[in-house]
């Protein structure tokens, strides 16, 4: 190994992209002909030093046409390279190299390095393979930058090789950036894209790596970026990443099946091999009851859902059950069905008027979910939305009006939000009857608010360096708290709930983009800057929808607050994994007690029932003919190095001063999450 005055591999390989300069000096090209060296040389050259590693790899790169149309330079892949720089972990270097010589879909807790392995791995088949094309797809613009910026850090990867692609990019400048570049991070959408355009040169790509792999199923453009490069070529590698991957053992072979994978490498949260390098992560589970009110609440909810319901019970297009058990899911599988096969029983009655009616119910059992996980205030939102039009559906208006139990209920829930400013999570004001006294008034809509409140003021007040004195010059302590909800309306209410304890808690919410003309979120840019400006202090509480699970580096978290329980494990294991990376962590799962409690048990009993099935490897059926790629009689061995990357400067475009990006999120809070009052960053 080199000692300290070790190059940063930019210098050390002057590796150069299609297009760049020839050899300058006189003989030039007949050098790079007599000089390129075997396996033999490069195997020489390992023994003597990391800096000739390089250079013995950069000659055979400029050697004319080793490794031309993409093909295997035989000096440079005698050896693998693995960084030094990073400490060496023997479960990062188990799945690098296994990751190398066969599609691989490996599966880590959050926090353990899945971006490091990718690194290594896209770095080692851009060595190997120098006239190739290297892809790291992510599912968003803030992964895709995220994941560009790590993988320089790492790996040191020439920033001249990278291109950063998303849809913001010109259709026209893609070309040339497929021509001019090597190593690509973009979103799978323009991949699907360029690759249905001819414009992405499909059979020089070697190595595909996919982030967030669990995302791979139906017709997602995960999907279709693997289909559709299949058609050019078999000769390109897959490694896939992801936390958890699949909800089911059903999923989990979807992926499997869609994204070509041979094998899996996994480490759950209590494999040996990563105990090391995780800290404790303390999980606390609140099961809070509805209570008399929201139960009182619920009972008359429950007589509006057996009037609709009843009719599709009665016409047999939805099975008879316990009404108060249905889910909306289970009224779409029914009302597919029913496409699929009307039923004789219901002739003379139009498919509009059935179709009217399921589409009813589900709209009225997401009010259900909504009134049983968030509180009332959530459903009376939603219910705002269907009386007052803005979400289009008059049939269930009118239906809804001429219903005497729900007009009741109706009318209950405005009376009670009338001393109070209503806000939707699109910023309108739904229900604003108030005067300057209650302006400010809180009505805790779910018991679990009031649990949710009282753990996070008692982390602040506990945490170890909290004082009387750094609370009341507003300084930010060391620790952070992240709280996830599922829905807008919900991260809103939370955030407004805790902003009155500022200044010990500094709340932010975090949400995804817009998803339609009237509803305000957060643009990708936006999100960028909330996690940096949530990493560097600037507030210490987090209120965020499933945009905070995935990907994103939100820096320590302390304390992870799940509000609602989630079906799949995927996104719980997601959540979990915020916490417990540099220091202990803890979570708190807060659950209505009843049908909420029951998601969650589920929820688990699918997490073990997932790892049970990858660690035995009895109930899936893995890829077979993934190609090796490397030539017969190469054996690449191991190289550990120190590598210096070259620094590298993020896109200036992303780059705000701290002032800009306060005053930013500032605004935008101002506008999502707390109606007419602004947070003080």
């Amino acid at each position: 190994m080199s000692g300290g005055g070790q190059r940063t591999l930019f210098q050390s390989w002057g590796a150069r992209a299609p297009g760049a300069p020839s050899d300058p000096r006189p003989g030039g090209a007949a050098r790079r002909q007599r000089a390129r060296p075997g396996p033999e040389a490069a195997a020489a050259a390992a023994a003597g030093g990391d800096d000739d590693v390089l250079l013995a790899a950069a000659e055979a790169e400029r050697g004319p046409g080793e490794g031309a149309g993409g093909g295997f330079c035989a000096a440079a892949g005698s050896l693998w390279v693995y960084p030094t720089n990073w400490p060496v972990r023997g479960y990062q270097v188990r799945m690098a190299r296994a990751a190398l010589l066969a599609n691989t879909l490996v599966c880590l807790p959050t926090g353990l390095g899945k971006t490091f392995i990718a690194a290594v791995v896209l770095y080692n088949f851009y060595r190997w393979f120098p006239s190739a094309k290297v892809l790291f797809l992510a599912p968003t613009k803030p992964l895709v930058a995220q994941q560009m910026e790590a993988c320089a850090r790492v790996m040191g990867i020439p920033q001249h090789h990278m291109a950063e692609m998303t849809g913001g990019t010109q259709v026209l400048n893609r070309k040339e950036i497929w021509h001019n570049k090597r190593v690509f991070f973009l979103t799978p959408q323009v991949m699907v894209n360029d690759l249905s355009r001819g414009t992405c040169p499909a059979a020089e790509i070697r190595c595909l790596v996919i982030d967030e792999a669990h995302k791979a199923l139906g017709n997602y453009a995960y999907c279709q970026v693997v289909k559709e490069l299949s058609k050019y070529t078999n000769q390109f590698r897959i490694l896939a990443l992801s936390a958890t991957p699949g909800s089911d053992t059903k999923a989990v072979q979807e992926v499997i099946s869609n994204l070509l994978i041979a094998q899996i490498e996994l480490c759950s949260e209590d494999s040996p091999d990563i105990q090391p390098y995780s800290h404790e992560r303390q999980v606390e589970k609140f099961v809070v009851p509805l209570g008399k009110e929201l139960a009182e609440i619920q009972n008359a909810y429950i007589r509006v859902l057996e009037t609709f319901a009843g009719r599709l019970i009665k016409i047999r297009v939805l099975a008879q059950r316990d009404i108060p058990s249905l889910t909306k899911y289970q009224i779409i599988l029914a009302r597919d069905q029913f496409r699929k096969n009307p039923s004789s029983h219901n002739v003379g009655i139009q498919q509009g008027v059935i179709e009217g009616d399921f589409a009813l119910c589900i709209s009225l059992y997401h009010g259900y979910e909504l009134l049983l996980q968030m509180g009332t205030r959530s459903l009376f939102i939603f219910l705002c939305g269907i009386m007052d039009g803005s979400k289009g559906l008059t049939r269930a208006r009118n239906e809804l009006s001429r219903n005497e139990d729900f007009m009741k209920l109706y009318r209950q829930l405005e009376n009670m939000f009338s001393d109070t400013s209503v806000t939707s999570a699109n910023g309108n004001f739904l229900y604003n009857r108030i005067g300057p006294a209650n302006k400010n008034k809180i009505i805790y809509s779910h018991p679990k608010l009031k649990k949710l409140e009282e753990v996070v003021v008692e982390h602040f007040k506990s945490w170890k360096g909290c004082t009387d004195q750094s609370i009341s010059e507003s300084k930010p302590s060391d620790t952070r708290v992240m709280i996830f909800s599922s829905f807008r309306d919900s991260v809103q209410e939370i955030a407004e709930m805790l902003s009155q304890h500022q200044p010990i808690v500094r709340v932010m919410t975090f949400v995804g983009h817009s998803t339609g003309k009237s509803m305000k979120g957060f643009t990708q840019k936006d999100q960028l800057e909330v996690v940096k400006c949530f990493r560097e202090g600037g507030y210490n509480t987090l209120v965020s929808t499933c945009v905070g699970e995935e990907g994103l580096d939100i820096g320590e978290v302390d304390l992870i607050i799940c509000f609602d329980a989630q079906k799949s494990p995927i996104r719980l294991v997601q959540r979990m994994g915020r916490t417990g990376r540099k220091r202990k962590g803890r979570i708190v799962v807060i659950l209505a007690e009843g049908r909420e409690q029951r998601i969650y048990n589920q929820s688990q009993s699918n997490k073990k029932s997932i790892y049970k099935a990858i660690s035995e490897k009895k109930m899936l059926h893995f890829y077979q003919q993934s190609p090796r790629l490397i030539p017969e009689g190469i054996n690449p061995k191991l190289h550990k190095m120190f590598i210096t990357p070259a620094i590298y400067e993020p896109n200036n475009s992303r780059s705000l001063s701290k002032e800009r990006r306060s005053s930013s999120l500032q605004h935008k809070s101002a506008l999502f999450s707390m109606g007419n009052r602004r947070l003080q960053l």
